[in-house]
């Protein structure tokens, strides 16, 4: 799998048309478990075909348990890694045992301490609310524990029952309980207001940073910004395009053995780059720009501000010299407001 990563950044060198890169995420799943070399291959693979920018943000997505000393010692010494991403989704047993971790919550304590004791003190962690085990008042530890280690980043998630998962076969016959809605909008209502009391900005709908710690990472996808992707899975935009690789480990392999990417692409239609404007902007601080839309999407301006106008009367959005926000309710219903103003 290594030497195939290695061979498509080759392959897809000219892709970002050679822009120095402000950040780097190495993430899809579990790659803590490489081993030191394999990550020096391909750190030393981006840093041979690519520029990077001074301070660019590379970041290393991580399972609790994977984080021994040692390992993050190893990261610190022969990696540019500058940035952890830590999926902790919870400091409670009863919640990890319930969402299938691996980790347990003395191995999220563990592994956190032990990351700042290295040195690494730009990190951000994943946390999951409205599961069924996650009760308020272990939601409110959850967050409290977070705030108490100091972490500059949070990712929450609501928890969601994706069609063809084996939760969702669970829920259907009936041997778990669906999503409570009332409770999920509860807890998401008390993240904002405990992020906002101890200075964190909700500047996307899921994540929330201390002043000036937003993931530039991520920031890129929401900001519409080109970025490569690479490995099994893996999604390409370039502004006017998206692709994505095939997300079976043996075909991506056995192709990348013939130098070849197998991938599908799709031209985006004018429709469609506004829809992802629309849908990517209006989740973030920045929001969602008038002008914008006339200068690119022209033809869909006044359809846009038709069908925000009812939200803007009802409070859900707030507009600012041509900047349409969603309020502190209004993220609550986010996907809704989305998709209420796409176009077929």
């Amino acid at each position: 799998m290594v030497a195939c990563i290695l061979t498509e950044l080759e392959l897809q060198r000219d892709f970002l048309q050679g822009a120095p890169l402000s950040s780097v995420y190495l993430g899809g799943g579990t790659p803590s478990l490489l081993d030191i070399t394999e990550l020096e291959q391909i750190f030393n693979k981006i840093r041979e075909l690519h520029l990077l920018e001074p301070g660019a943000e590379i970041t290393l997505e991580a399972n609790p348990d994977d984080l021994t000393r040692e390992k993050l010692n190893q990261i610190r010494d022969f990696t540019p890694v500058n940035r952890l991403s830590i999926g902790v989704q919870s400091f409670s047993d009863a919640d990890l045992q319930w969402m299938n971790r691996a980790h347990n919550a003395m191995h999220a304590r563990a592994c956190l301490e032990e990351a700042l004791k290295a040195g690494f003190s730009d990190l951000t962690i994943d946390l999951i609310y409205g599961a069924p085990s996650t009760s308020d008042e272990q939601w409110a530890e959850n967050l409290r524990t977070a705030f108490e280690y100091g972490i500059p980043h949070l990712s929450c998630y609501c928890l969601t029952v994706e069609e063809g998962t084996a939760l969702h076969h669970f829920v259907g016959k009936g041997k778990q309980p669906p999503v409570d809605e009332e409770k999920a909008a509860r807890q998401f209502e008390y993240l904002q207001q405990e992020t906002a009391r101890l200075g964190y900005e909700h500047y996307e709908i899921s994540n929330f940073a201390l002043p000036g710690r937003y993931a530039r990472h991520n920031s890129s996808y929401w900001l519409g910004e080109p970025y490569l992707g690479i490995g099994p899975a893996a999604h390409s935009f370039d502004g006017r395009s998206r692709q994505w690789n095939v997300a079976n480990n043996a075909l991506y392999i056995q192709s990348l053995k013939e130098r070849i990417i197998p991938f599908e692409r799709e031209i985006l239609s004018p429709a469609q780059r506004y829809n992802e404007y629309v849908m990517t902007s209006m989740r973030t601080k920045w929001g969602t720009d008038e002008r914008k839309i006339a200068a690119e999407y022209g033809e869909f301006t006044a359809l846009f501000k038709q069908v925000i106008q009812p939200y803007l009367e009802s409070g859900h959005v707030e507009e600012d010299k041509g900047i349409y926000r969603l309020s502190r309710t209004g993220k609550l219903l986010a996907d809704k407001i989305a998709s209420d103003l796409f176009v077929p």
